[in-house]
């Protein structure tokens, strides 16, 4: 398989890929995320039904089969396409200025106005309603009061608790003019889980997926993150299978009609590798390159999947 080179990385002088004639580090080159300053926790009515793990943070076994009965998926469905709504909200108030705080409170509204609690929101002990993993952040990013900047990407991860289910969903924006390499990252990122979702089939090993996912990514010259995985999903917010972005010969686990779970895959412009920051919850990639990550809930049907979490107000780049 012919492998593509991504394009050398522009230095800080040369001139800015955007056309402006100023040099690269005048124009739209961005500095390394730091953390910002938090808002208080948000409260959530207790007239919300909240998940096991909301007091404490710790959750709790619920005992759930993969192969989840028919009544848990229409809950799902519901509950997806609630979640779907919320994110593509989130999506549109993407803009140069905005913090990901201001997007935080957005999710944390949505969820409560569609009757739902937002599934982050104290999950062993993370302190916000949705994650924002800005640039080189793979994912786990908490809102902070850091304006977005024109020429950044953020993932946005919404997963909503209603009628007893979790809907989980992820899409990477753009944040104004983008450079043309971040643009394709994104592009090539959902086009790893469209392939992903398309290899879904009863009686299939797991492994499909990652093939599918690592096959397409390196073929662009991008590279899989490996140390986070989609996961089943239901009454349980994480829960087994684990769902390799990789592939693993021995990951052979078949498919069933019935199992729901997720595919998130996390790409990244150089080093697949991650390193964590000292509050314990956002990955960053290895060596401060760009990542982009795009996320559904599923469910495995006779004739494929069913994406749970679809949205086609989702605006993506």
């Amino acid at each position: 398989m012919q492998v593509t080179r991504p394009a050398p990385a522009l230095r800080s002088n040369d001139l800015c890929w955007c056309g402006s004639g100023r040099k690269y580090k005048r124009c739209h080159r961005s500095e390394p995320v730091r953390a910002g300053r938090q808002s208080p926790r948000r409260l959530v009515p207790d007239t919300i039904p909240a998940p096991p793990y909301a007091e404490t943070g710790q959750p709790v076994d619920t005992g759930e089969a993969m192969v989840r009965p028919p009544e848990v998926i229409d809950r799902m469905r519901r509950t997806g396409a609630a979640a779907a709504q919320i994110l593509a909200a989130a999506g549109a108030m993407v803009a140069p200025g905005v913090t990901t705080d201001a997007i935080d409170e957005l999710v944390h509204q949505r969820s409560i106005d569609a009757g739902g609690y937002p599934s982050p929101l104290g999950y062993r002990g993370f302190p916000k309603s949705v994650c924002t993993s800005v640039n080189e952040v793979i994912c786990h990013g908490i809102p902070d009061d850091r304006a977005l900047v024109e020429g950044d990407i953020v993932d946005i991860d919404v997963t909503l608790y209603r009628e007893g289910v979790h809907g989980d969903t992820n899409a990477t924006f753009l944040v104004g003019r983008v450079d043309p390499a971040s643009a394709r990252l994104v592009d090539v990122t959902r086009q790893c889980l469209e392939l992903a979702i398309d290899a879904v089939r009863p009686g299939a090993p797991f492994n499909v997926i990652g093939a599918a996912i690592q096959g397409h990514a390196e073929a662009e010259g991008f590279s899989v993150v490996r140390d986070f995985v989609g996961h089943g999903i239901g009454r349980t917010f994480h829960g087994p299978p684990h769902v390799l972005h990789y592939f693993d010969p021995t990951f052979t686990l078949l498919m069933e009609e019935g199992m729901t779970f997720t595919i998130e895959p996390m790409i990244s412009q150089g080093d697949w590798r991650a390193r964590m920051w000292a509050d314990g919850w956002t990955a960053v990639t290895a060596d401060g390159r760009r990542s982009a990550q795009f996320e559904h809930t599923l469910v495995v049907t006779a004739g494929g999947a069913e994406v749970l979490t679809a949205f086609d107000g989702t605006p993506t780049a």
